[in-house]
């Protein structure tokens, strides 16, 4: 059967226009949807996570003991988590931030695996998987960090 192709007219012109203002409309929402998540990272590490870290709360400075390394590595935790939070919510850091929190999780991972016997292993890996997905979808402004960097040394 031979090919057939509908005549432009004025309503197919405009239903471009449509397509292309849903593509950007759905273009906006994703990147509300990918700032309100790493809005919900931020506010995870720095309050559930690093702050009963960063305050010494009994049941942190009990994992830690356990782990052998004390309060100064719960502090350098804590700290490390807060300023990922933070760096989250900072546009030129972000992607470096996630990629940071990501490796922090790993290594949360491997605690939870050798020292506590796998209890809470699940959490740091589920964890990776947002964080990844803002490493990548930021990783365009690794480049602007970079020119910072060069622009400063």
């Amino acid at each position: 059967m031979p090919e057939t192709t509908a005549p432009v007219t004025a309503a197919s012109a405009s239903a471009g226009v449509v397509v292309a203002e849903s593509a950007t409309a759905r273009g906006r929402r994703a990147r509300i949807a990918l700032r309100g998540l790493q809005v919900l990272l931020a506010l995870f590490y720095a309050i559930p996570s690093a702050l009963p870290k960063l305050i010494a709360h009994p049941s942190a400075a009990e994992s830690f003991e356990k782990l052998g390394w004390g309060s100064a590595g719960m502090y350098t935790i804590g700290a490390l988590e807060l300023a990922g939070a933070v760096a989250l919510l900072i546009p030129v850091l972000q992607s470096m931030a996630a990629m940071a929190l990501s490796a922090l999780m790993v290594g949360a991972f491997v605690v939870q695996v050798a020292v506590f016997d796998g209890q809470y292993a699940a959490t740091p890996l589920i964890l990776i998987v947002p964080l990844a997905l803002i490493a990548w979808a930021r990783r365009g402004h690794n480049a602007d960090l970079l020119r910072l960097l060069r622009r400063g040394a």
